[in-house]
């Protein structure tokens, strides 16, 4: 009998590391969300909305923003030495000026980022294993302001290249779809991203073309990405699990075209069209582990196109300009709310039947998935700041809730949510620390879990039906220095990948896990 292969877990060496796919639907992707490569500031969450003022960013939080940290950044004036002031509230990394260095190429409108996000995550009940393992990356990025460097207004060039290191534990012990950390992913040192953007009509219009990592600017929630560890906090679960490769993100991208547009300053609009397959190849494509891919040179155009748009509305934010009153009361509390479209034009594998209508779990099937032509998904996401004693200090309390759904037949998640809450300045002389708890669900699709109905009947057993994987998270995250964060993590995984057998322990499905860790972050 031919039988579906559900899940796998994925092979050290496997192309996506934990966005391995097996079979006709399971996959996972990492993400990274909480780099600090220009200021350590950066990472700790900001109130929604404050970064869509241009030319920032509007649908990327500065902790995520290469754009911003690589072309914009550098050390506070007069801070030349290489540990002079090592603390000082104005030091933005570790390294200062570099003895001036910074400030000469600052100059030329060049400007440098080198970070290292290292942490130690295990679980120490259910999952496959109990353990703990070490990962790590290393992120270098230049950027190049074109108007310094040779008078080309409104321009900015970026390279960023990744050093991946260390073990996964997703792969290695829990078997989840949200992977417990964002920065799991294939050992390897590869070019992240390479782009030029110009901006247009003082920065309310702006296009960016090259390769590109989509989860920094698209689907992006400010308050979840800059604080939480797990995965999903920043790239959603669903299409973490269902795109091609996990889609062109963390560690991967792809080339593609970015226009944005401001035409008020609280409406900000994304579209965008990139290559919806890194890797390149079918769906289940290994190929990251080899080649130019490996070291992230491949550039594939050959397969589908992902198409991308998102609209976002900044609630309540402070006034600019010369002409502001400094009486001016200050406006309600901000928040940020965004919804989305995507179409992938790819095919894309039938969760339940094979290419003659019959169910992939019965002898007689051919095991070949039926293939469905294109696949689309829509969401919605909304960050707002919901208490603030005092306008003008720095505690306040938000609330974070994204969601996303798309067509059951051809994907495994078919709905995916995640929300929470962030506290900032949670104790009194701890103005920079933030405070987190959080939660996300990734429902498995009703023609997956008809797939598994099936197999209980063909195989007379009880195997099980899966139905959604669901983790909770609550982190600090501790600011010891501008360019120095510490932060203690504790997640916990209910029904892992909604329900699937124990390969180690028949007859019983993957236990419940609690995982624990600490991650530290040091700008150079």
């Amino acid at each position: 009998m031919k039988k579906q292969k559900l899940w796998t877990p994925p092979a050290r060496g496997c192309p996506h590391s934990a966005r391995h796919r097996s079979g006709i639907g399971i996959g996972l992707a990492a993400v990274l969300a909480g780099m600090m490569l220009g200021r350590a500031e950066a990472q700790t969450a900001s109130p929604p909305g404050a970064e869509t003022s241009p030319p920032a960013q509007a649908g990327t939080p500065p902790a995520a923003s290469t754009e911003t940290s690589a072309a914009t950044t550098s050390s506070a004036p007069g801070e030349t030495g290489f540990f002079t002031g090592l603390f000082s509230p104005s030091r933005s990394n570790l390294l200062g000026d570099m003895g001036g260095l910074r400030s000469f190429l600052g100059n030329y409108g060049i400007s440098l980022g080198l970070s290292e996000i290292s942490e130690v995550l295990g679980n120490v009940t259910g999952g496959v294993h109990q353990g703990f393992d070490y990962d790590g990356v290393t992120i270098m990025s230049m950027g190049l302001d074109t108007q310094k460097a040779f008078g080309w207004d409104g321009g900015i060039f970026n390279v960023s290249a990744l050093q991946i290191h260390g073990r996964d534990l997703t792969t290695d012990n829990l078997y989840v779809l949200q992977l417990a950390s964002s920065i799991e992913a294939e050992r390897t040192t590869r070019l992240w991203e390479l782009w030029f953007q110009q901006s247009f009509f003082a920065g309310k219009i702006d296009l960016k073309i090259g390769q590109q990592s989509i989860d920094q600017e698209f689907m992006v929630d400010p308050y979840s990405s800059a604080l939480f560890i797990n995965a999903v906090m920043g790239w959603p679960a669903l299409p973490t699990v269902d795109f091609y490769a996990g889609g062109p993100v963390y560690p991967l991208s792809s080339l593609g075209v970015r226009l944005r547009a401001q035409p008020t300053n609280n409406i900000t609009v994304l579209a965008g069209v990139f290559d919806d397959n890194p890797p390149g190849g079918p769906f289940n494509n290994d190929s990251q582990l080899r080649g130019a891919e490996a070291a992230g040179l491949a550039f594939n155009l050959n397969t589908g196109a992902l198409w991308i748009a998102e609209i976002q509305y900044a609630l309540n934010q402070p006034a600019v300009g010369d002409m502001v009153s400094p009486n001016a009361p200050p406006p309600g509390l901000p928040g940020l709310y965004k919804l989305g479209f995507w179409y992938d034009s790819g095919a894309f594998p039938d969760q339940r039947f094979d290419t003659r209508g019959i169910s992939l779990a019965s002898p007689a099937s051919n095991g070949l998935p039926f293939m469905h032509q294109g696949n689309w998904g829509v969401y919605a996401l909304g960050d707002q700041m919901i208490w603030q004693p005092d306008p003008k200090g720095p505690q306040w309390l938000g609330v974070f809730a994204r969601a996303m759904a798309a067509p059951p037949d051809r994907n495994l998640v078919s709905f995916s949510a995640d929300a929470g809450l962030v506290l900032k300045a949670p104790f009194s002389g701890r103005d920079n620390d933030t405070a987190g708890i959080g939660f996300g669900v990734a429902k498995i699709s009703s023609a997956a879990a008809a797939l598994d109905t099936d197999i209980a009947f063909y195989t007379k057993s009880n195997y099980p039906e899966r139905t959604a994987e669901t983790f909770i998270e609550a982190t600090y995250q501790v600011q010891i220095a501008p360019w120095w964060q510490v932060q203690p993590d504790f997640q916990y995984f209910i029904r892992p990948v909604g329900g699937i057998p124990n390969p180690l322990q028949p007859g019983k499905v993957i236990g419940n896990e609690f995982v624990l860790g600490v991650r530290t972050n040091v700008v150079f």
